[in-house]
């Protein structure tokens, strides 16, 4: 009985944030071990079809780097990146849209669709969903020295026109967008998962940008597990990325959550996505997990 009694006081801690978060939109970055372990797989679509049947409109943005460096390795391809972002040339750009748009995102929508949900896979080239531009060559520093890099087909994001992402929500379906873009000459290009996703949040004005990952969240020290930061004001991201305190991919995670910000969505979250019913335990309890990054 005192089981039974636990999961009462669960659902009667969860009314509030119910009650506050009906009808808004939630953008979700989904990646890392929760789109390769097929539990957690599992866990991620449940909760996503939960938040939608209890009035949320989730939707979600996913990555697939781990499956498009498996590919590359397959067909003799090294993968190489700067700053957090994949170079991407010609025949490369060709194997990410194989993987993102042909395999990746099809099997999200299916598995969403399978447990009861309703969802329509949709890449940046739908509708003109994601307009981009190629993005400008990187800095990088080699042994002490200075390298410019031209990342190929790799994107900015000039324009998001989420009219498609609304008419679908509105219609009780789940979007799932593939992060791929197109430039004014159709042309494929790479653009970052965690940017799209933040990019995204900010269109569509959303309530909160949650990014799935496979850490814990931001620490003060990266080699001190006890150093989690809970809540991480803009001044102090944007100091630790100068500082290198924050580096690597984890960059283009924190951008994400600064670009959404910025257009007024009012909470974003690094959340490990390692953790079961991650997305449930940072929206519906008192506690929360994981890293927010607030104004």
């Amino acid at each position: 009985m005192q089981e039974i009694i636990k999961k009462a006081e669960v659902l009667v801690e969860a009314l509030p944030y119910i009650r506050a978060f009906a009808d808004k939109t939630l953008v979700i970055k989904y990646g890392g071990q929760a789109m390769v372990n097929d539990e957690l797989k599992k866990s991620v679509i449940i909760d996503i079809i939960l938040l939608k049947y209890i009035g949320l409109n989730p939707i979600l943005v996913h990555g697939g780097g781990a499956e498009v460096t498996r590919l590359m390795e397959k067909v003799g391809k090294e993968a190489e990146f700067v700053n957090g972002l994949r170079v991407t040339d010609k025949e490369t750009i060709e194997l990410v849209e194989m993987v993102l748009v042909g395999k990746i995102n099809k099997e999200i929508v299916g598995l969403i669709n399978q447990y009861g949900g309703k969802a329509v896979g949709l890449s940046g080239k739908d509708s003109n969903l994601i307009i981009a531009q190629k993005r400008p060559p990187e800095s990088m520093v080699v042994e002490g020295e200075e390298r410019i890099v031209d990342l190929g087909y790799v994107g900015d994001i000039v324009q998001i026109n989420p009219e498609v992402i609304n008419i679908l929500s509105a219609q009780g379906y789940i979007p799932v967008i593939s992060t791929l873009g197109v430039n004014l000459n159709g042309e494929s290009l790479n653009i970052n998962a965690d940017h799209v996703a933040g990019e995204m949040a900010a269109a569509l004005g959303a309530e909160k940008l949650m990014i799935l990952t496979d850490v814990e969240g931001i620490f003060e020290d990266p080699k001190d597990t006890s150093s989690l930061i809970a809540t991480l004001p803009r001044a102090q991201a944007i100091e630790m990325i100068e500082r290198a305190k924050i580096s690597q991919g984890m960059i283009p995670k924190v951008q994400a959550c600064l670009k959404a910000l910025e257009h007024e969505v009012r909470r974003t979250h690094i959340v490990d996505g390692r953790m079961p019913h991650s997305l449930l335990l940072e929206i519906f309890t008192d506690h929360g997990i994981g890293t927010m990054v607030i104004e």
